[in-house]
């Protein structure tokens, strides 16, 4: 399974970003998707969620009314629509795949709920 992040960059404060996370060699079309990041001397934060089996989404509270995750489940690729952001938003964003139906109900997110990880795209916000 690999997963591949694209639409990282540099933007203003108040700008906007989409994050994609292509998803390959998984064919099986229950799994739950999920964003974390991880700011320079900080631990990895799971910021949203979403599976296949309920279609709901999940995020943490800094996050809420500003991101949105979404799920493209013919090519089986996420997305992460950030919107407003913060100078508090800069980290690397990871996205992960969990090998279920569902995703886990127990917050905040954890990594070790997921099997498969992209490599991570920046963002940095100024």
């Amino acid at each position: 399974v690999q997963l591949v992040e694209s639409g990282g960059g540099s933007v203003q404060v108040g700008g906007s970003l989409r994050l994609s996370c292509e998803v390959s060699g998984y064919s099986d079309r229950g799994y739950c998707m999920g964003w974390f990041r991880q700011a320079s001397g900080k631990e990895r934060e799971g910021v949203a969620s979403i599976d296949t089996g309920t279609g709901s989404a999940y995020y943490v509270d800094s996050v809420k009314g500003r991101f949105t995750i979404s799920l493209d489940n013919a090519k089986i690729t996420v997305y992460l629509q950030l919107n407003s952001l913060k100078p508090e938003d800069t980290a690397m964003y990871y996205c992960a795949l969990r090998q279920s139906l569902y995703c886990a109900k127990r917050r905040p997110m954890r990594a070790a709920d997921f099997d498969d990880w992209g490599q991570g795209t920046q963002v940095t916000v100024s």
